[in-house]
């Protein structure tokens, strides 16, 4: 298919095939050493892949930030992921992490269906603001969660930051793709899961995404902030698998972003 280059990451990031295990096993430690403050596989929704992991802040969290994982929609589980939890966690704030069911089992928008109920789900156990961050199709969950008919209103207001990662927010390309095999989108389905194509949201949204990026990414990132007014901030030296490694670190300008007062 045309774009199916264009949007191959693991081709162009040396050693990409290092950072799976590498994601598992510092993801496996963390939670390890973290103990009775990681609640594993709190369950949301009916099946075995619709859970969350908690991770409580020590003390009186500030908030709640929940990270949603990327592949394509296609690919990991969002247990690979739980060391990321370390910067907004060393900042007072408690952190969830959802996973999802997969395509071709599901489509884009059930998808999209089964992180609102996960947002709803974790919102009603805490109290205080919830920010959500995301990565690459986790960035266009993220950015769905903002439209008018996803979440209810009441659970909106109680998100005051989104910072998508690397988001697909236009999916219309993805149809030259021959992963849309898997999705099985056609063009208003397409639109329907577009964020580019939704309103621009009341919440303050900030997009990342690594300048060394495959083009489109970059492209992605810019067609997102342009249909919402929002800024992207367009990271030096990072690529789309260690884009992330930012939310490891509690004085990162993108936690400082999730987490601020």
């Amino acid at each position: 298919m045309p774009l199916d280059d264009a949007y191959a990451n693991a081709p162009y990031i040396p050693g990409a095939e290092a950072y799976p295990p590498r994601w598992l096993a510092a993801a496996a430690a963390f939670r390890d050493a973290l103990g009775a403050r990681a609640e594993i596989g709190v369950s949301y929704g009916a099946s075995a892949r619709q859970v969350f992991d908690f991770f409580n802040a020590e003390a009186t969290a500030r908030g709640t930030v929940v990270f949603v994982h990327g592949g394509y929609w296609k690919a990991f589980d969002h247990s690979s992921w739980s060391h990321l939890a370390a910067g907004p966690l060393a900042a007072g704030w408690s952190v969830a992490m959802p996973g999802y069911d997969l395509c071709p089992d599901v489509r884009i928008a059930d998808i999209t269906r089964q992180i609102a109920q996960a947002v709803t789900a974790i919102a009603a156990r805490v109290e205080g603001p919830i920010v959500l961050t995301g990565h690459s199709a986790g960035g266009h969950l993220v950015a769905r969660m903002l439209a008018e008919d996803v979440l209810p209103a009441d659970l909106r207001a109680r998100i005051p930051r989104v910072a998508p990662i690397s988001p697909v927010a236009d999916l219309l390309p993805l149809l030259q793709t021959s992963m849309n095999e898997l999705f099985q989108l056609d063009e208003a389905a397409a639109l329907a899961e577009s964020p580019t194509h939704q309103p621009a949201p009341e919440a303050d949204v900030k997009i990342w995404v690594g300048a060394e990026e495959r083009p489109v990414f970059l492209e992605q990132a810019e067609a997102l902030a342009w249909a919402w007014d929002a800024p992207a901030v367009v990271v030096p030296s990072k690529h789309h698998f260690d884009i992330i490694e930012a939310l490891e670190d509690p004085q990162s300008d993108l936690v400082r972003f999730l987490t601020a007062s």
